[in-house]
């Protein structure tokens, strides 16, 4: 069945796990964080819609890698204030999106 679902004021991150991610998990997990609350707080919002967008790289860890990885991301983000949607893995999403005119309103980071 077809969901409907809508957050207003977020920041939208197209992320992506590697295969090597694994190996610095810990690492991952923190700048995953941190740089999510830098780019929602140069927008002034808590709302984050998470989106695994897998053709970013050929390298992709484990399924259940990346969603391990998730949940702990949406937990800690959670726990500190900030309203977190998730997008299912594996499935198409259809986006209505507004995005930023300014130089933040597209930003990649690897780490």
């Amino acid at each position: 069945a077809e969901r409907e679902e809508s957050l207003k004021n977020a920041v939208v991150i197209f992320y992506h796990s590697e295969a090597e991610d694994a190996e610095k998990k810990d690492s991952v997990l923190q700048k995953f964080v941190k740089n999510t609350k830098w780019i929602a707080g140069k927008f002034n919002t808590k709302n984050v819609v998470l989106h695994s967008f897998n053709h970013l790289s050929i390298s992709k860890s484990s399924p259940e890698f990346a969603q391990s990885l998730l949940d702990e991301v949406v937990e800690r983000l959670e726990r500190t204030g900030y309203t977190v949607m998730t997008t299912p893995f594996g499935y198409f999403n259809e986006f209505k999106m507004h995005v930023a005119g300014d130089s933040l309103a597209k930003v990649y980071k690897e780490f």
